[in-house]
C-alpha cells in the first residue's frame, strides 16, 4: 500500500491501515490476509474502533440515502452483506454494528460481539458499502464528521 496515511491523526492512522487491509482482503477473498488484518484490527483500542469504523459506516449509509434512511434500507444493507459475503459475515453482527453506526444499540447490558467478530464484520460490511470504491477517501471523511462532532459537542 503506498499511502503513508500522514494525513491523518497518529490515533486514526492504524486503524484506517488495518481496516483498508481488512477490505483488500475481503474483496480478494483472501482468508490469511483478511485474518492477519483482522487480528491486527481487533487489537486496537475498541472505543477508537467503534467511533471510527462506526462513522464511516454511517457516513456511507448517508451517501447511499441522501434522502434519509428508512428501516428497509438498513435491512437491505444487511439483506446485501450477508448474501454478498455469506462465508464472513454473521448477521447478528453486522446487524449490531448497523445498529450502533445508526446509534440505535438497545444498552440492555448485552455485551458487544468479541473485537475479532466486529473487526472482521466491519470490514465486510465496509466493503460491500463502499461497492469497489476506495476506502481511503472515506476514511478522510469519517475524521472530519468526527472532527466536527466533537467541535459542535
Amino acid at each position: 500500500m503506498t499511502d503513508t496515511w500522514r494525513h491523518l491523526p497518529a490515533p486514526a492512522r492504524p486503524i484506517a491501515v488495518a481496516a483498508t487491509a481488512a477490505i483488500v482482503a475481503v474483496r480478494a477473498l483472501d482468508p490469511t490476509a483478511l485474518d492477519d488484518a483482522v487480528a491486527r484490527l481487533a487489537a486496537l483500542d475498541p472505543a477508537r474502533n467503534g467511533l471510527v469504523l462506526g462513522t464511516a459506516v454511517r457516513l456511507l449509509l448517508e451517501d447511499g440515502h441522501p434522502d434519509g434512511l428508512t428501516a428497509d434500507d438498513v435491512r437491505s444493507a444487511l439483506a446485501s452483506c450477508v448474501r454478498s459475503w455469506p462465508e464472513q459475515a454473521d448477521p447478528q453482527v453486522v446487524l449490531w454494528l448497523l445498529a450502533g453506526a445508526l446509534g440505535v444499540l438497545d444498552e440492555d447490558g448485552t455485551p458487544p460481539p468479541e473485537p475479532g467478530a466486529l473487526a472482521r464484520n466491519a470490514a465486510v460490511l465496509l466493503a460491500d458499502l463502499l461497492a469497489g470504491r476506495e476506502p481511503a477517501p472515506w476514511w478522510t471523511a469519517t475524521l472530519a464528521e468526527i472532527e466536527r462532532a466533537q467541535i459542535n459537542d
